[in-house]
């Protein structure tokens, strides 16, 4: 998130020295970063002497924490995803989980920013939430009655990592159990069952809200006041058979593949980007304030001049009263805490934008990335890279012929499979393979080894001005099975 460049720790110092983060590429040509540089090379203000990593460093580097999980049925095959950290620690997280008590499952990546306390939080907590949205009245009375008695396993997670600290976990729990019994209460009171936008939406909403109340309670360590103060964009994919509602909170992005029957891949944006390229979002803002302050709010690309995303999560000092930033906020962390021209707040929401889109069986696979990746290729770019990739590793794959098949068809299967022998991948994981493509990627194709090793070699006082954090999960669709899903 480019807001981590301004600050990577909860001190809010506006001073960047690198403010478009679009230009990471371009700066890496113009220091020098290619096949024919030598291993020195001068930013203003910096000395480096690097020592590039060998192929096999670099490999291990861009896997370590890579992951894939197979399903056994249903709309989704399997899915890929990876993470390459520039701040230390890395602000990104992410999740992968299916709902134990409502239908869908649920991928999500979250960009984090003035800390990794925020974007883990929402890791952890945010698809309890929507899952709970999602339910029925009796279900939601049934789910109420549970909680009252014991504490029941909501979300069945595949790739979590870390917990809770106990105060944190027994508080969390507290909140969540009153939003269950608040949509309890109100299901009795008549409202309808929420389709699957108002679901997300009033989930992303009710965390958000209860992160900003778990603020003002007394924590060692100001645990709670940190995840309020910390912020991250989000981007969740909820899939339901052949449904799918992608919500977005900032700037991380989803983009479905689609493979015509010409065999051209197109790429297919499945979110809203919350930042000033957006023109509807920044009149949103602006329509909220009086117009004394339309000079103002957006400043240098940036919300009040600090903040890239125009949605987030947490953040809440561009949310809370003036008074109450007195109150919670600048005893910590100082006057400076309060943004300049910080007159008629809140500016800032995690209300999410979000897009429908019905999976058919020219969609093969949707990728849900964090701003690093794409501030180095495009979402085009991105489809086409993987869809190489599933060329390449369909062919390394045993071959397997149905029953009765015609000599026709055979013929036809074993000319993909040629094809995709000049396509093989060093990377069987597709998330890794974009990370190598994205860093190492020349303007003639292919990979080259001293751009990436260069890259990687960056000491941790300038990485951050050459690449982000990058997450990556890449969904595959079953085709065959979303052939056979009701219109």
């Amino acid at each position: 998130m480019a807001i981590s460049r301004v600050t990577k720790s909860l001190i809010f110092n506006t001073n960047c020295p690198s403010s478009n983060v679009r230009n990471v590429l371009s700066t890496c040509r113009n220091i020098g970063i290619s096949s024919s540089s030598s291993s020195k090379f001068q930013i203003p203000g910096y000395n480096l002497n690097i020592s590039r990593l060998s192929p096999n460093e670099v490999t291990a580097a861009i896997r370590a924490n890579e992951y894939t999980h197979e399903f056994g049925s249903g709309p989704v095959k399997s899915y890929d995803t990876n993470q390459l950290a520039s701040n230390n620690p890395i602000e990104d997280t992410r999740a992968e989980g299916r709902s134990l008590v409502s239908d869908g499952l649920l991928i999500g990546v979250f960009d984090g920013h003035a800390g990794a306390a925020c974007a883990q939080v929402l890791a952890k907590r945010l698809f309890k939430y929507v899952s709970a949205s999602l339910l029925p009245p009796e279900d939601i009375i049934k789910l109420n009655s549970t909680l009252q008695e014991t504490e029941t396993r909501i979300i069945d997670y595949y790739n979590d990592r870390y917990e809770f600290v106990h105060e944190l976990k027994a508080l969390y729990s507290r909140s969540f159990n009153k939003y269950v019994d608040d949509l309890s209460k109100a299901f009795t009171s008549g409202k309808e069952v929420p389709k699957a936008p108002e679901a997300l939406t009033s989930s992303f909403l009710r965390l958000d809200s209860d992160i900003s109340r778990e603020a003002s309670i007394d924590m060692p360590g100001s645990k709670t006041l940190s995840v309020s103060m910390s912020g991250a964009v989000a981007c969740v994919a909820l899939i339901q058979d052949c449904h799918l509602h992608v919500a977005t909170v900032g700037d991380c992005q989803a983009v479905v593949g689609m493979l015509s029957e010409s065999k051209t891949w197109t790429a297919k944006k499945v979110s809203v980007e919350h930042n000033s390229d957006n023109l509807e979002e920044v009149e949103r803002i602006l329509s909220e304030h009086p117009a004394s302050e339309r000079g103002k709010i957006i400043e240098r690309e940036r919300l009040l001049g600090q903040l890239a995303p125009l949605r987030a999560f947490g953040d809440f000092r561009y949310k809370w009263s003036r008074d109450d930033l007195q109150k919670l906020a600048v005893p910590r962390y100082g006057k400076s805490v309060i943004a300049p021209h910080y007159e008629t707040p809140p500016y800032l929401t995690a209300k999410p934008d979000v897009v429908y889109h019905r999976i058919t069986p020219k969609d093969k696979f949707l990728v849900i990335a964090s701003d690093g990746l794409w501030d180095l290729v495009s979402p085009l770019q991105v489809v086409r890279m993987v869809g190489e990739h599933m060329s390449g590793k369909a062919a390394l794959s045993p071959l397997r012929l149905p029953n009765n098949m015609k000599l026709k068809d055979i013929n036809t299967i074993l000319e993909q499979r040629r094809e995709g022998l000049n396509k093989v991948p060093i990377d069987r994981n597709a998330a890794t393979h974009l990370i190598r493509n994205a860093l190492g990627g020349s303007e003639y194709g292919g990979v080259e080894h001293s751009r990436i090793s260069q890259l990687l070699s960056l000491p941790q006082d300038v990485v951050r001005l050459f690449r982000d954090d990058i997450t990556i999960t890449v969904v595959y669709f079953d085709s065959e099975y979303i052939s056979h899903c009701p219109l």
